[in-house]
């Protein structure tokens, strides 16, 4: 069989310079002068994909700091175990956080870090011989503050923080929770009954447990309903968080309130379905916009939030 050949001196050719291009020499890095200042570094990065948009996110939240709007910080575990306590009680302090949420993993590393000034264990040692998630002092802690969410109708949260101040722990001023008490902003911690060690230990009260983190829920949504013109960041929650913020966001709008135009931010070290869909696509369809940031929580909070008070 003979196939036909190409004429390629046929093709249809036009000058460059005409062209659109996406990319532009305008839009290229600085190189680093010794001395310069953070604000620098921050202007001197690409406008091009996560150049430009940590600039825009650092843009944002400045805005609505500025505002007095909502900015809600949504948090896995993670976050706490990469040292990240300090930064964000510091944006706390700064009244620029309006609302910290985490998964029910956070409240046991905050809490062993308030005690101990440590936390994450060695799984793939531990639970060989079925020791992992036993540590006394953490379930009887949170098992009590669990009971104290019941007994003054509070949410587990404000529960921890409040037990954490209470009993002066070592290192009180590195819980996120305690932060909260402190400041008087909310902390909510959403529970998925099985995910956590307290779980195990024959103290736990899975229904004060379940009370205390709806209580939670009523007040993330209650802060979610405000959310216009904020910003809501979601940082290493692959799954809970962003099922929250999706659920909260439907009941405030259900309820009539006009949450359309805000920014939302996703950071993890790599992309998933839900934070992806859940957090920066669906929500903000119409006015809104999203961004997801891939990176190390190590690197890319401390960055963002140097960057905020730079800006401020």
């Amino acid at each position: 069989m003979t196939r036909p050949e190409l004429d390629f001196s046929r093709v249809k050719t036009y000058s460059v310079k005409d062209r659109k291009s996406l990319v532009s020499k305008d839009d290229f890095t600085r190189p680093w002068t010794k001395g310069n200042s953070l604000s620098s570094f921050i202007e001197s990065l690409p406008d091009i994909l996560a150049g430009r948009d940590i600039r825009e996110v650092v843009s944002a939240v400045v805005d609505a700091a500025k505002a007095k709007r909502q900015v809600c910080f949504a948090m896995g575990g993670h976050v706490i175990k990469t040292g990240m306590n300090p930064v964000i009680i510091d944006l706390m302090e700064k009244e620029i956080l309006t609302m910290i949420s985490m998964n029910g993993s956070g409240i046991i590393h905050d809490l062993e870090v308030a005690m101990t000034g440590r936390t994450s264990e060695d799984v793939a040692l531990s639970i060989k011989d079925g020791s992992f998630g036993m540590a006394r002092e953490t379930s009887a802690f949170l098992n009590q503050a669990i009971r104290d969410a019941k007994k003054n109708s509070i949410g587990l949260g404000r529960a921890v923080g409040e037990m954490i101040l209470k009993e002066n722990l070592d290192y009180k001023d590195l819980s996120l929770n305690a932060a909260g008490a402190r400041l008087d902003i909310p902390v909510t911690v959403h529970v998925a009954m099985g995910t956590d060690i307290i779980h195990m230990h024959p103290d736990f009260d899975a229904a004060a447990c379940g009370k205390a983190s709806h209580d939670d829920f009523k007040i993330f949504a209650a802060v979610i309903s405000q959310l216009e013109s904020g910003v809501f960041i979601n940082a290493g929650s692959a799954v809970i968080m962003p099922e929250v913020f999706l659920k909260a966001l439907t009941l405030v709008r259900n309820l009539g309130h006009i949450v359309d135009d805000f920014t939302t931010v996703n950071l993890d070290f790599i992309r998933q379905y839900r934070p992806m869909t859940n957090v920066v696509n669906r929500p903000t369809l119409g006015k809104g916009k999203g961004y997801a940031l891939v990176g190390h929580h190590e690197i890319l909070i401390p960055l963002i939030a140097a960057g905020i008070i730079e800006a401020l």
